[in-house]
């Protein structure tokens, strides 16, 4: 997509307009009839957010964070948040980049020097757009198998090494979780630390995110969600993952609220330079920038990701011009966050008569 639209957004990006968006006067009765509707075709399960600057317009949980017990969810619970996680693992090479660590123009070699001769024009910074051409793992025939065991970042990658480029570096766009097990390995490399204590100590705590963090099978974890997935007319548990195979690419799990805390700090240029936020929002190929879509609507220019893995799915939104932020938590597998972050995003952005 052309950056150049992006260009004239971004001063209006930081002073969002009040009269950029005029919802319905009942917007909570609205927004809860959305959902109640995926509610009662059993799509979702979860919890919902709706804030814009200080203030949280709507803010609703549904059905039960465990079926058995028939626990509720609640604004507490956490869901596992699949490829939410990329943002945070951007964020985290951005944080490096500004403290002189890397550039996210370095050649992967210089991270991980077993990178095959076909990845010579790799850099961190198509691994970021999703551009490097390297196979995802996750396309693996074998991936509902190996899923199922724990894994090093380096044996995910050393599943794809012998393989060729899906095409020469730079020229397409492919979405490839492998380039974010590459950019895990480069925060550990460039910081000394592990991905998850460095996520923990330089982005979540400074956020004041207690709430989230990178996920474990072996831990106990208060509040936290069963995942489950439809098959027919019946209501399943969730294939088991292993939490070391999504690793940077979509190990987190967070609460609604703690997401709402990262797109504010985010946003509000409370974690990134104003340049490298500028960075990680400007789109490449196919409307992708650093572990987020952003996409030209009518009215609006949506700035978003989504995420998926057994037993859940998520969706959020933070809408520049409005300032509105949108967050979907489920823990049933299923379209349903995606299509009500559609929905109130349409419904806070009317179109213009």
């Amino acid at each position: 997509m052309p950056v150049r639209f992006l260009i004239a957004a971004l001063f209006a990006f930081f002073a969002p307009s009040v009269a950029a968006a005029n919802p319905p006067a009942d917007l909570p009765t609205s927004l809860d009839q959305i959902v109640q509707d995926f509610v009662g075709k059993q799509e979702f399960m979860g919890t919902v957010l709706v804030a814009r600057g200080d203030t949280e317009v709507f803010a609703k949980s549904y059905g039960s964070a465990n079926l058995e017990w028939r626990i509720p969810n609640s604004s507490t619970t956490k869901f596992r948040v699949g490829s939410v996680t990329k943002q945070f693992t951007a964020a985290c090479i951005l944080l490096l980049e500004e403290r002189g660590k890397l550039k996210v123009e370095d050649s992967i070699e210089t991270y991980y020097p077993e990178a095959p001769p076909a990845w010579e024009k790799v850099t961190l910074l198509t691994l970021l757009h999703h551009t490097s051409g390297i196979h995802s793992y996750t396309d693996d025939p074998e991936f509902d198998t190996f899923t199922k065991l724990p894994a090093t970042p380096e044996s995910l990658i050393k599943r794809i090494l012998a393989k060729p480029l899906d095409f020469e570096t730079g020229t397409q766009f492919h979405y490839s979780n492998t380039g974010y097990i590459l950019l895990g390995m480069v925060v550990e490399k460039a910081s000394g630390m592990k991905y998850t204590d460095f996520l923990k100590v330089n982005v979540l705590e400074p956020l004041g995110m207690k709430d989230s963090g990178h996920d474990a099978n072996a831990i106990v974890l208060p509040d936290r969600a069963s995942g489950y997935r439809r098959k027919g007319s019946e209501i399943q548990n969730a294939q088991y993952v292993d939490m070391t195979v999504p690793y940077a690419a979509g190990s987190l799990y967070s609460t609604a609220e703690d997401l709402l805390r990262w797109e504010r700090g985010l946003y509000g240029k409370k974690l990134l330079s104003e340049a490298s936020l500028k960075k990680m929002i400007t789109p490449a190929q196919k409307d992708y920038a650093f572990g987020v879509a952003v996409v030209k609507k009518p009215g609006r220019t949506e700035i978003r990701h989504g995420g998926g893995i057994p037993g859940f799915n998520a969706d959020m939104a933070y809408f520049p011009e409005s300032g509105y932020i949108v967050i979907a938590l489920s823990n049933l597998n299923g379209p349903g966050p995606t299509e009500i972050v559609t929905k109130f995003s349409e419904l806070l952005h009317p179109a213009p008569h």
